[in-house]
């Protein structure tokens, strides 16, 4: 008996052809504001945010986001970072990221306000699934960063307390480039690593994906 098809779909180009192929899938997972959506499809099953700094006061302010299609579609809202990790990070980011003063400033009661609002599953990864996650990026020697991507979280969750042995776990629009404080090149090997033992699938080109940006 096959197991379920797991999309997770970074904030990458997607072209024209897969948007059938990821609607098909059994569980789709998109990012923040989701702009995935259209040559990635439309499915939206799970929307996993980044519940700590602008971008998650942006989501929250306003009804932009609360509103937008993706985000009416979806069942759940995953907050990826976990509020007392990031608390226990502002100390040392003051010193090294002056820059990043509002980084760690924690809006999870919020998203988790809007799920139950809005009738949906509210979820925070845990803290262990980023510490388990650091401990493999360090494998991959990373350059110095501040944290590993949403996506890299969601996929380290995914593969760790969700997916079963028969789930074919599929990633499109992920390229592992964008902020420069996400340890992209790690990450990218990391997935690469993941995917030679068979646990991770990229949308192939027969299938019209692509992998241009990150999550």
């Amino acid at each position: 008996m096959s197991g379920r098809t797991i999309t997770i779909v970074g904030n990458g180009d997607v072209p024209q052809g897969a948007a059938a192929v990821i609607d098909s899938a059994d569980l789709v997972i998109r990012f923040n504001d989701c702009r995935s959506v259209g040559n990635g499809g439309t499915r939206t099953d799970i929307v996993a945010v980044c519940n700590t700094g602008r971008p998650a006061l942006s989501m929250l302010g306003g009804g932009r986001w609360k509103n937008s299609g993706p985000v009416r579609r979806a069942s759940e809202i995953w907050s990826v970072r976990t509020g007392a990790k990031f608390a226990a990070m502002r100390a040392d980011l003051m010193k090294t990221h002056p820059d990043l003063d509002d980084f760690c400033d924690d809006y999870t009661a919020g998203f988790e306000a809007f799920a139950r609002a809005t009738g949906r599953r509210h979820r925070v990864i845990p803290v262990e699934t980023h510490e388990r996650l650091e401990r493999d990026l360090a494998r991959f020697a990373p350059a110095p960063y501040v944290v590993p991507s949403s996506g890299l979280v969601v996929i380290a969750e995914i593969l760790a307390a969700f997916a079963q042995p028969r789930d074919d776990v599929v990633l499109a629009g992920f390229g592992h480039i964008g902020w420069e404080w996400h340890p992209f090149a790690a990450e990218r090997r990391y997935v690469d690593a993941l995917v030679a033992e068979g646990r991770l699938r990229r949308l192939d080109q027969s299938q019209s994906s692509d992998f241009s940006d990150g999550a």
